[in-house]
């Protein structure tokens, strides 16, 4: 397959790629584009057949559900059942933002898009390139991150352009993207709202909403869901080639392990990677992968140090843990589930 590939500036915006990119997703072709959270491989969410060229681009299982993107809120009443008090609530704080909501979805949404279930995952983007090629196509846009199945999320160019060129019809290349994890998933269908994938419209910001609100139990251990509800809840994902393990404990304690542990692998021939914090980056006897200096630079900068791990060639990956509050619940959810769970205490 030929893949188009163009540039836009987010700050001088070129109308006439907008409808040129719109038009191509209006008429069933799969697109790469921007957006605040991760780069989007998109397609028409209404058509079936270019549903299914998502699945094929990413290799991707059938029955994971797509996230659909929409740029106006007016949008949703045409796809959902109802839009109930605390849906409404919560798109008045967060939207546009990236924060996905779970509707029980009208016939319009055909099941290869829903992952064959009743419900749909939606969001307005706030990236102004995402909104307006999506006000361009003039359809509800399906579009998971733009990755192979199972791969960290893309972030910046370079990362869709080595993956995907030749897998889809276009990619519009824009800036890097702000916030670097996909949104937060948040189901409103049971007694009381569920988050489903967290990120950074946080369970603290979601409570000052909405009162009660809790993380999905199976998120918290390493069982695969049978039938995921939302995009991101699969067992393993997010992962490179390289074995990541979690350490945990104070810094002292896992420095000292971390080390000990890549004094070992020294031994066997194995190389060795350490994902920090940048006051940690002179500790360690391997290479080390910044992650920021904060939690927010951490989540900015996660997936994009995950896929240089690979580019170094390295074979074991040590991860640094965090306190899961904030966007730290965020990040450990990747963490863990690019490690598979593996958890090491030091």
């Amino acid at each position: 397959m030929e893949t188009i590939i163009k540039t836009i500036d987010s700050n001088d915006i070129d109308m006439d790629i907008i409808e040129e990119f719109g038009k191509m997703l209006r008429e069933g072709k799969t697109v790469i584009f921007p957006t605040e959270t991760v780069y989007g491989l998109g397609a028409n969410a209404l058509d079936e057949d270019a549903a299914a060229k998502i699945y094929t681009a990413k290799g991707r299982p059938s029955d994971n559900p797509l996230l659909v993107h929409v740029s106006d809120i007016s949008e949703v009443d045409n796809l959902v059942e109802n839009v109930d008090e605390k849906a409404k609530l919560l798109m008045e704080k967060f939207w546009p933002g990236p924060l996905t909501i779970l509707f029980k979805k009208k016939s319009v949404i055909p099941d290869r898009t829903s992952g064959g279930l009743d419900t749909v995952a939606i969001r307005m983007p706030s990236d102004e390139v995402a909104r307006r090629i999506i006000k361009a196509a003039a359809v509800p846009i399906a579009a998971p991150s733009a990755n192979i199945s199972g791969k960290p999320s893309p972030t910046k160019a370079e990362h869709i352009i080595e993956d995907m060129k030749g897998r889809v019809d276009a990619i519009l290349i824009g800036g890097e993207c702000n916030f670097g994890v996909e949104s937060t998933i948040v189901d409103l269908s049971g007694d009381y709202p569920l988050v489903l994938r967290p990120g950074c419209v946080t369970l603290e910001m979601l409570r000052e909403v909405l009162g009660k609100v809790e993380i999905d139990p199976s998120l918290m251990n390493k069982d695969d869901n049978i039938k995921a509800k939302a995009p991101g809840m699969k067992y393993k994902h997010y992962s490179p080639d390289a074995q990541v393990y979690i350490v945990s404990g104070d810094d002292s304690s896992r420095i000292s392990k971390i080390n000990e542990l890549i004094d070992e692998n020294s031994k066997k021939g194995l190389k060795t990677g350490v994902l920090c914090m940048s006051k940690n980056l002179d500790s360690y006897k391997a290479k080390t992968f910044d992650l920021g200096n904060n939690y927010e630079e951490a989540a900015h900068n996660l997936f994009d140090e995950l896929i240089k791990l690979d580019k170094e060639g390295i074979d074991i990956a040590y991860a640094e843990s965090f306190e899961e509050k904030g966007v730290g619940v965020a990040i450990m959810n990747r963490l863990k589930k690019s490690a598979g769970y593996r958890i090491i205490k030091a």
